[in-house]
């Protein structure tokens, strides 16, 4: 597998320590609930865990919350509770967020609060190596000890020093210079050698990275607006003190733009995740997130996410036309077996080169109005219904898309309504007929498709529009 390395600027083959992948994403500060931009970075990391585990390869991913913060303990102050309570409430939100989108849970996901021996540990290392020194304000990271800082950014300190908004501080040796360890006296603070205060951003993910995955990992990501200064500055200080290169793929996910513009709390044009899934959709979220090459900025806006919708019913239909499925004669058994085992080529084929989710998408796109018009002709047998079924489903396993379930005593009552309304249909009792058809709709969210001579439903997770 291809993936473009942030750092080189090439593709990069996908290095395997033995057969496992170690992956480090640099999660959410949780002072809100999170965002569409959240939502597509760790849909994106979703997908590439699921289609790693697919081809066997073990894989240890972890994904850190940074649980002290200004920005935290702000609001922790405007509602009169304790930062850690806010930190709490956030991360439990995001789980509900996620979980509604159908993320599969990272191995671990460690709080920066809980790793302040680690950080300090590091902190005395770069000290030691002179990396570091000690200023009246805390601890900064001295970046012109590290020689191939700005690296990353492909930016000379120079031109990063011109471009950088960084924090004006007299007792820094140099602008660019970056706080390791911060003095505070007021609550929260942590005790130190040098005095209690707050590590600083950097600091929290080189340590919690070290500790769960080692000193050299194979890829480390997360937004492409942490390339700088977070990814630049966690290579200066990680490599500093270990020696070691701290990723062998750095990867990151474009932006999401609303309407074709930043989104910022300013411009009040924040979505986040429960109301975009509330109005969309899990299943239609994550398609809008995949729907454009990860590398590439993608726009939220109601046209995009009305063409995700409508792909995703052409899926639940194709999904359920084949779940319900029975008896039926194929002319092309051959070529339409064929098919299947085409259309798993092709997928594999784009996913391999650097997680092309567009064209994966394309290819199942292609299959499943296929399997549609082979459905509509009455053309299909149950041989190939299977077999089509079992190509579609590991498609969606790896793309995270889920067919809503349906337990069996539900099913039973649904397959007995909907016989039901083919006797009186035959009997022209078309009134009855029809209050059969609505019952299903408000009652199991069943949408009816009506053959030459049968009947199938299907079951919707969500009705977008």
């Amino acid at each position: 597998m291809n993936i473009y390395d942030t750092l080189t600027r090439v593709y990069q083959k996908l290095p395997t320590n033995g057969s496992l992948v170690r992956i480090y994403v640099c999660g959410v500060t949780v002072y809100d609930r999170s965002h569409i931009g959240h939502a597509r970075t760790i849909v994106i990391f979703d997908v590439l865990n699921r289609y790693l585990k697919f081809k066997g390869i073990s894989t240890y991913l972890v994904e850190n919350f940074t649980d002290v913060d200004d920005k935290i303990i702000n609001r922790a102050r405007t509602e009169g509770v304790d930062p850690n309570e806010i930190a709490s409430k956030y991360i439990r939100l995001y789980f509900e967020d996620f979980n509604a989108l159908n993320v599969t849970n990272a191995n671990i996901y460690p709080r920066a609060t809980d790793h302040i021996a680690e950080i300090i540990q590091i902190i005395s290392g770069l000290l030691a190596k002179d990396h570091a020194y000690l200023s009246t304000n805390g601890i900064y990271f001295r970046v012109k000890s590290f020689a191939k800082y700005g690296k990353l950014s492909k930016k000379s300190i120079r031109q990063l020093e011109a471009g950088a908004r960084v924090e004006i501080d007299v007792s820094k040796e140099y602008p660019l210079d970056f706080a390791l360890w911060k003095f505070y006296s007021d609550y929260p603070n942590f005790t130190s050698p040098w005095g209690n205060g707050r590590p600083g951003w950097h600091i929290e993910c080189t340590a919690m990275a070290l500790k769960y995955l080692g000193e050299s990992i194979e890829i480390h990501g997360g937004g492409n607006d942490l390339i700088f200064p977070h990814h630049e500055n966690e290579i200066a200080q990680s490599e500093s003190y270990t020696g070691q290169t701290l990723a062998k793929i750095w990867m990151h996910v474009g932006m999401v733009t609303i309407n074709t513009e930043k989104m910022s709390k300013s411009l009040g044009n924040i979505v986040p995740i429960k109301d975009a899934v509330q109005k969309w959709g899990p299943n239609t979220i994550r398609l809008f997130c995949l729907s454009v090459r990860y590398t590439k900025p993608l726009d939220y806006q109601d046209l995009l996410l009305k063409e995700a919708a409508q792909k995703w019913k052409q899926i639940e239909v194709c999904v359920w036309e084949l779940e319900n499925w029975r008896g039926g004669f194929s002319k092309s058994k051959d070529s339409m077996l064929e098919l299947c085992t085409q259309v798993e080529k092709l997928f594999d084929r784009a996913m391999e080169n650097n997680l092309d989710t567009p064209v994966a998408i394309r290819e199942l796109m292609k299959f499943v109005n296929e399997i549609n018009r082979i459905v509509s002709d009455d053309a299909l047998d149950e041989e190939i219904a299977s077999k089509a079924k079992s190509t579609i489903h590991s498609m969606l396993k790896i793309l995270g898309l889920k067919i809503v379930s349906v337990m069996p005593e539900e099913r039973d009552k649904i397959d007995r309504m909907v016989k039901l309304r083919e006797k009186l249909r035959m009997e022209h009792k078309y009134k009855e007929a029809d209050s059969l058809r609505i019952e299903l709709a408000n009652k199991y969210s069943v949408e009816l498709i009506d053959h030459k001579d049968k009947t199938t439903w299907r079951k919707s997770d969500f009705a977008a529009f």
